[in-house]
C-alpha cells in the first residue's frame, strides 16, 4: 500500500501567509499576493531601503569622530551602570549590522 501525498498549495499558502505577515498587510490580501506579488515585493524593497536609512542613521548619531570640537563646553550626564552598558550593546549591535550591509 503506497501513501500519495499532496499539500494542495499548502506551502505555497505558507509562503505568502509569512510574506504577508512580514508587510503587515491584512489576511484578505493572500489572494491578491498569489495573483499578483510584484506590487507587494516593491513595497518589501521600499521598506527595507527605508530600514536601512534608519540603521546607517542610528549608526551614524552612535558615533563620535575624534577631533571633532564640540558646538559648546561639554557637559556630564549621569547614568547607571546597566543603562550605559545597554547603549553600548545596542551601538554595538548597529555596527554589527552595518558590516552586514
Amino acid at each position: 500500500m503506497t501513501i500519495i501525498e499532496h499539500d494542495f498549495g499548502k506551502k505555497d499558502r505558507d509562503k505568502v501567509r509569512r510574506f504577508s505577515q512580514l508587510l503587515s498587510l491584512e489576511a484578505q490580501h493572500e489572494a491578491k499576493v498569489l495573483a499578483n506579488p510584484i506590487p507587494y515585493i516593491e513595497r518589501a524593497t521600499e521598506r527595507i531601503s527605508q530600514l536601512e536609512m534608519a540603521l546607517l542613521d542610528a549608526a551614524n548619531a552612535a558615533n563620535f569622530t575624534l577631533g571633532e570640537k564640540p558646538a559648546a563646553e561639554p557637559e556630564q550626564v549621569l547614568i547607571d551602570k546597566a543603562e550605559y552598558e545597554r547603549l553600548l550593546r545596542c551601538k554595538a549591535l548597529i555596527e554589527s549590522a552595518i558590516k552586514k550591509l
